[in-house]
């Protein structure tokens, strides 16, 4: 089993402290630090380049966005994932635009932290499902992209991965819906990223929302 060391980025001590007991009881994690603001969490990724960074988004010197994207401009490899008390769908959406593969509530309850962390680092997220549908409806009101890649550079396949992925849908998943191998959906993905010009699912979901791609 791979272990993946976090960094915790969290101004409140017992938030910290409940975090990492959290992931001390799962073998696959391994707290490497904790910063109590966002300056320190820059610091302690360039000094330690951990795998995984979980980011509150309001701390005192530096708020979470603005460290996620001096990290991810930094360290494009390191994995981020915000964490926030509400669903805000403004901060969310710039944590997406700087970079962050995702996001946690924190009163979710800690199987589903785990669970939605092993997915993520196995690049194979699945987001929840509520938020999800406010963050694609944000995108697909208000916001434009004369630059957009057109959906036509896709092949039938890809497009119909995108549609999977619009409702949501896990690589695990596809793969079961499609009747193909869980490593080909991944193949697919990383294809479909690159063609689109994109960095993740949340993109790739909204992407598939704006120009009306959808699961058959």
């Amino acid at each position: 089993m791979n272990t993946y060391h976090v960094l915790i980025a969290d101004d409140h001590p017992l938030a910290r402290e409940a975090i990492r007991s959290l992931l001390e009881g799962d073998e696959a994690f391994q707290i490497v630090a904790q910063a109590c603001d966002g300056r320190q969490a820059v610091q302690l990724c360039d000094e330690l380049q951990p795998d995984l960074v979980l980011m509150d988004i309001n701390m005192p010197h530096l708020n979470g966005l603005e460290a996620t994207r001096q990290i991810k401009k930094n360290h494009p490899h390191v994995k981020l994932v915000i964490l926030s008390v509400s669903d805000n769908v403004a901060d969310l959406f710039t944590a997406i635009q700087f970079g962050a593969q995702g996001y946690l509530l924190k009163n979710l309850e800690p199987d589903d932290w785990l669970t939605y962390l092993h997915a993520l680092l196995d690049e194979d997220a699945e987001i929840p499902r509520e938020m999800a549908g406010r963050m694609l409806h944000r995108f697909q009101r208000g916001v434009d992209h004369p630059d957009e890649v057109s959906p036509d550079v896709l092949t039938p396949r890809e497009r119909e991965i995108l549609g999977q992925v619009a409702e949501g849908a896990t690589n695990k998943q596809i793969a079961e819906r499609l009747v193909i191998a869980e490593n080909t959906v991944k193949n697919h993905m990383k294809n479909v990223l690159e063609k689109l010009h994109l960095q993740n699912r949340v993109q790739l979901a909204a992407y598939a929302v704006r120009h009306g791609l959808k699961a058959e």
